[in-house]
């Protein structure tokens, strides 16, 4: 049968269900979890799923012990899956509203180390602008939230491009460029005079956790100066967390030099005076390629956009 012919068929036995089916599994990652969103048993998802697979004759989720991943032919197929689900709840809107379709809420997805910077400036002037537009912001790792804004869970991501095969379907858009700062309580013993590297390791060192950017370029950085974390580091990815151990005792935290630009303008935090040429690292705006962003998140991305160079 040609391909035309085919594709045809499936669309005459192609059914709604199938299709939100196939998003929650792809979205939990669990066909427990997917079950339990679309409020099924989980036989009844499993045999949604193999309907699919077998109208379409193509496998598009792998099952195993450690969840549900979908196929390369599945990855393809979820963003045309979430452009479909999408447009029928906007269509829903118009048919149980007021004639116009509802304002869903900016689905936003930001690392820890950045949702404290340029985030709440922004939502505060998409507030201002658009009183009724909520705003769902989700901090997670860099990985996490790619898969996330891939699975059309998210309009977009606040955080840094990776590697070809997982940024598969999405664009990264440059906003700017930030290095490792060290940072401490104003009346640290380090504070207010020269500092060499090694001194700082005679106090004790808050991170990122590993495998993130901010971890390689630290290590990386105390590499290049024939040092390495000492033992009892802090590794935390919560600012809060990271924030309030230097503020409380003689800790030194490194960290991308826009995460505490709040508490150095206040004081409250300084910074010292130690080089860290080597450490830039890229934070930009990550979205699906195949689909138009929403009018309110595409609003809070020109905001963004204009305080990433304010």
């Amino acid at each position: 049968m040609p391909p035309g012919d085919r594709a045809s068929r499936l669309v005459d036995r192609l059914r709604l269900r199938h299709l939100t089916c196939f998003v929650a599994v792809a979205q939990e990652g669990n066909l427990g979890r997917a079950a339990a969103r679309l409020h099924l048993s989980q036989p009844a998802v499993t045999k949604t799923l193999n309907e699919l697979e077998a109208l379409s004759g193509v496998r598009l989720v792998d099952r195993g012990r450690h969840g549900a991943r979908l196929t390369p032919a599945g990855e393809e197929f979820l963003i045309r899956a979430v452009e479909v689900t999408d447009a029928l709840a906007s269509a829903a809107g118009v048919l149980v509203g007021t004639g116009q379709p509802a304002v869903a809420p900016v689905r936003v997805g930001a690392l820890p180390t950045v949702a404290s910077t340029l985030l709440p400036g922004a939502v505060t002037r998409l507030r201002h602008r658009r009183p009724h537009v909520g705003v769902q912001i989700r901090t997670a790792p860099n990985t996490a939230l790619l898969g996330a804004v891939r699975a059309g869970e998210l309009d977009f991501v606040l955080g840094r491009t990776a590697d070809p095969e997982t940024m598969r379907g999405l664009s990264f858009e440059l906003l700017y460029a930030e290095s490792l700062a060290l940072v401490v309580r104003p009346d640290h013993p380090l504070a207010g005079g020269p500092v060499s590297v090694p001194s700082v390791l005679n106090h004790p060192v808050v991170v990122a956790t590993a495998g993130t950017v901010p971890r390689h370029h630290a290590e990386g950085f105390l590499a290049r100066h024939g040092l390495r974390l000492p033992a009892g580091t802090v590794e935390t990815l919560d600012v809060s967390v990271a924030r309030g151990l230097v503020r409380a005792g003689d800790a030194v935290w490194l960290t991308p030099e826009r995460v505490p630009q709040g508490d150095l303008d206040d004081g409250t935090l300084v910074r010292l005076p130690v080089p860290t040429p080597g450490t830039a690292e890229s934070v930009g705006l990550l979205r699906r390629t195949s689909t138009d962003t929403p009018v309110a998140a595409e609003e809070l991305i020109a905001i963004l956009r204009e305080l990433a160079v304010g």
